[in-house]
């Protein structure tokens, strides 16, 4: 059982109790119960580890549930609290909440409903101890889950730092899988923000429904609102939020939203009151926001108060010096994962990892390193190991080496960084011999020889060779 599935219940009432014990031994999560305020306190202080979520009733003979909120909240902030009371007032649930607490039930509640909202405490309990992990895994200025250090991963670890503290919308664009909820994360990491960073898919939420996933709802707002809802923006007060996807929201929900950024009030579904918020906003797209503007598929007004910082994340086809390191974290990762011991990748499985594509950016490679993992027999990833698309992408002229990038090239540099990277590779696979190596490109050993001395790969001084020596060749110490 995860040390984190412990529930608290505290209520003065034997019977209720009793019934919510049963109720939640059968969903199978671990369930102390106290009488009161002074057993719940030192239940609290010697947990050996914080509950996942405490039920507390608000009015007990021997204290109040909001000291029991406070308590739990000082013993650590990933401990979510549900308040129980039969007396409902408005100024009582205010200062619930103020002081953390998750939501507020009215007793009689129904079974189900507290079972949800349980449910909905622990996932985002777990959602703050994974944030405290990263916070204590990731220096704040320079986020180690970003691995790479091409020039456009060092661009953006460099825009990351500058942008981190500012209170400013920032765009993050890129192509599926390239890692944009992971920048997102490393934005909110880097920043001084106190509060939770909170994601919302807007592409996986039924349009009906995706107002009250951002805004929340009043209890009865509408059919099958059984309870109130704080919606995202109230949960990550204090912290940020991440629209992913943000492009698929539907035109109506872009109007309260553009509403939101602009008054930082937010009010729910049945509400009369706005809540003023404190809340970071990024936002992530794999569409091509300026287009879908244009057909009015997106509101401009709304695209220019998110893109006040742009982020525009590459894909991985074009930072292809970063896939080495990587598949090296990814397999390190992954074979503890496995409990296996493999060291690295042979040489045949490395080129065609540098020589594929990528269509699915660093998530697909993520995909093949795992999968390799799994399928692996020896210490080593080899070819074989890879799948078939990826370890055919060897015997294939590399896409790179016939795209031009977008910003342009230097001709000259770049193909002579390809003429030297086949000949290392041909130098490789013939274990230094560069008679075969030279065979393998189709050119003559003396051509080899002197494309080697213009790349630098021998000295000048070297004496000639004859057309029919077989002289191995070895790589310059480190």
């Amino acid at each position: 059982m995860s040390e984190r599935a412990s529930i608290l219940v505290v209520d003065d009432e034997p019977g209720l109790r009793e019934m919510l014990s049963i109720l939640f031994r059968r969903e199978k999560y671990d369930v102390t119960v106290c009488p009161g305020f002074v057993t719940a306190r030192e239940a609290i202080r010697n947990a050996p580890t914080p509950y996942g979520v405490v039920l507390t009733d608000l009015m007990m003979p021997d204290g109040s549930g909001l000291d029991v909120l406070t308590l739990a909240k000082e013993r650590s902030l990933e401990s979510e609290v549900i308040v129980m009371t039969a007396h409902s007032t408005v100024e009582t649930a205010i200062e619930a909440m103020k002081r953390g607490a998750y939501d507020f039930v009215t007793k009689p509640f129904a079974t189900a409903e507290l079972r949800a909202l349980v449910q909905k405490a622990f996932e985002k309990s777990a959602l703050i101890a994974e944030n405290v992990r990263l916070r204590a895994q990731v220096d704040r200025k320079n986020p180690k889950d970003l691995l790479g250090h091409s020039e456009p991963m060092r661009k953006i670890l460099d825009l990351i730092s500058r942008v981190a503290d500012s209170r400013s919308t920032v765009l993050i664009t890129g192509e599926s899988g390239t890692g944009k909820e992971r920048i997102a994360r490393a934005v909110h990491v880097a920043s001084q923000r106190k509060g939770e960073f909170l994601v919302v898919n807007c592409g996986a939420i039924p349009e009906a429904l995706v107002e009250s996933e951002l805004f929340g709802h009043e209890r009865g707002a509408f059919t099958g609102a059984t309870s109130r809802k704080l919606g995202i923006f109230r949960e990550a007060d204090g912290g940020t939020v991440l629209l992913d996807e943000v492009g698929e929201l539907p035109l109506g929900v872009q109007v309260k939203l553009l509403r939101v950024l602009q008054e930082k009030k937010v009010r729910g579904i049945g509400e009369s009151n706005e809540a003023t918020i404190d809340v970071r906003v990024l936002a992530a797209t794999n569409r091509v926001v300026e287009e879908d503007v244009k057909t009015g598929r997106f509101r401009q007004d709304l695209y220019y108060r998110l893109n006040v910082i742009r982020i525009e994340v590459p894909p991985l086809r074009v930072r292809r010096e970063d896939v080495g390191e990587l598949a090296k974290h990814f397999l390190e990762r992954c074979s503890r994962e496995h409990n296996k011991q493999i060291r690295g990748f042979s040489s045949d499985a490395l080129r065609a990892l540098d020589a594929y594509d990528f269509p699915g950016n660093v998530r697909e490679l993520e995909n093949i390193v795992e999968r390799a993992v799994a399928l692996a027999s020896g210490q080593q990833i080899g070819l074989g190991d890879l799948p078939h698309e990826v370890s055919g992408a060897a015997a294939q002229p590399s896409a790179a080496l016939v795209t031009l990038p977008e910003e342009g090239c230097e001709l000259d540099s770049v193909l002579g960084e390809v003429e030297r990277r086949l000949i290392l590779q041909a130098l490789e696979r013939s274990g230094g011999v560069r008679t075969a190596a030279a065979k393998s490109l189709s050119v003559t050993l003396r051509s080899l020889r002197y494309r080697m001395q213009k790349l630098a790969l021998q000295d000048d001084d070297e004496e000639p060779v004859s057309s029919t020596d077989t002289e191995s060749w070895k790589p310059d110490a480190p």
